[in-house]
């Protein structure tokens, strides 16, 4: 059963993205708040499907910590979730992204249009400035600026360092940083075909504001999303254990 589950999601998944992608081009030359409208469509469907087919659903706590405009939210990244979640979750908001996905046939032009910041991973110095000098403008416009500090996904139960974009944006944009934790990985793995039932938990934390050392900052994001993301996954892990638990007699 979890295997037809999860082909049928991802028959789903893919069509349903490709029907978007090519439905949605009129809105590459309209207002950017119309690749926005798009996302959420893209996006809300794709979550039903995976409650009705998967069985997994998903809760969000602490958005009262989500200051309104401009501000830096720096989230864990454990699956491919993480990635469709926030379309639904904030409004004109960018996304700091390794440049290859721009280059993906009509996809990339919806990214690009949608004023998304790519980053050259092996740009170097050039590219840091690259990043911080679009980030600037679209701070500037007052709109959300998401970040994954460790720059790939990482499994629950591992931990990459933090990468060094993260505190060049924080140092530059003097904005409010929310730090973001979660549980998707332990439901839907990188590059895994399987999803688990279940209810993954992403959590916005109390912001870090601006003006903070570098070392310091770093030091109390990490402490904040890691702490956090390890609880999280451990609830998880501890609940999926009760329920493939047989049940005894008496």
């Amino acid at each position: 059963m979890k295997v037809l589950r999860s082909l049928l999601f991802n028959a789903f998944f893919y069509g349903w993205t490709a029907l978007c992608v090519v439905a949605g081009l009129p809105l590459l030359f309209g207002p950017r708040a119309g690749i926005y409208h798009l996302g959420r469509v893209w996006a809300r469907p794709i979550l039903a499907a995976l409650a009705v087919l998967c069985g997994l659903r998903y809760q969000v706590r602490g958005q009262e910590n989500l200051p309104e405009g401009a501000v830096l939210v720096a989230a864990k990244h454990q699956s491919a979730w993480d990635t469709i979640i926030f379309s639904v979750l904030l409004w004109d908001h960018s996304f700091v992204l390794k440049q290859e996905l721009t280059r993906i046939p009509l996809f990339g032009f919806y990214l690009i249009r949608a004023g998304l910041i790519p980053v050259d991973r092996k740009g170097g110095a050039k590219a840091l400035r690259k990043m911080v000098a679009a980030a600037k403008r679209v701070a500037a416009q007052g709109r959300p600026i998401v970040i994954f500090p460790e720059g790939t996904r990482v499994a629950p139960e591992q931990q990459q360092p933090y990468q060094s974009g993260v505190a060049a944006l924080y140092g530059q944009l003097q904005v409010p940083v929310v730090p973001v934790a979660l549980n998707s990985g332990v439901f839907w793995r990188r590059n895994s075909f399987w999803k688990r039932p279940g209810t993954i938990t992403l959590e916005f934390l109390p912001a870090i504001p601006p003006g903070l050392q570098r070392k310091t900052f770093l030091a109390r994001l990490e402490q904040a999303i890691e702490g956090r993301s390890r609880a999280l996954a451990q609830t998880a892990g501890a609940e999926l254990t009760r329920e493939r638990k047989p049940l005894t007699e008496n």
